[in-house]
């Protein structure tokens, strides 16, 4: 088990606490377990998957010299939308097939990380 840390700072007289990570998790969202904490933690986790996708794509555009702009025309949507789909705010299925498609990828697989890959076409 992971030591967790004490910190206590003296600031103008008065003792404020440091809590860990965990610790603030824990009081705020529920501690590991409850289903507060499961579906929070499960939501972290799909926006890091709608991050790594949008970063795929953004790298994909890079390396073959693409602007938004130029990947919103091949896509039929506005840069602003490209660039909300790269930051992963805006991904779907029917999102991240149009727009490997419009960089032209010939095959596509999502890396899942343990549950493996998936080939999206």
């Amino acid at each position: 088990m992971q030591k967790v840390l004490e910190t206590t700072i003296i600031k103008h007289d008065k003792k404020m606490e440091i809590k860990t990570h965990k610790e603030m998790l824990d009081k705020y969202i529920g501690e590991v377990g409850t289903p507060e904490r499961d579906a929070f933690d499960a939501q972290v986790r799909a926006g890091v998957e709608e991050y790594r996708i949008g970063e795929a794509i953004k790298q994909t555009r890079k390396k073959i010299g693409f602007t938004q702009q130029q990947l919103g025309e091949r896509m039929g949507v506005k840069r602003a939308e490209v660039s909300k789909i790269e930051s992963g705010r805006s991904i779907t299925y029917s999102t991240i097939m149009r727009a490997f498609k419009a960089l032209g990828a010939e095959t596509a697989t999502l890396d899942l990380g343990r549950l493996g890959r998936v080939a999206l076409w």
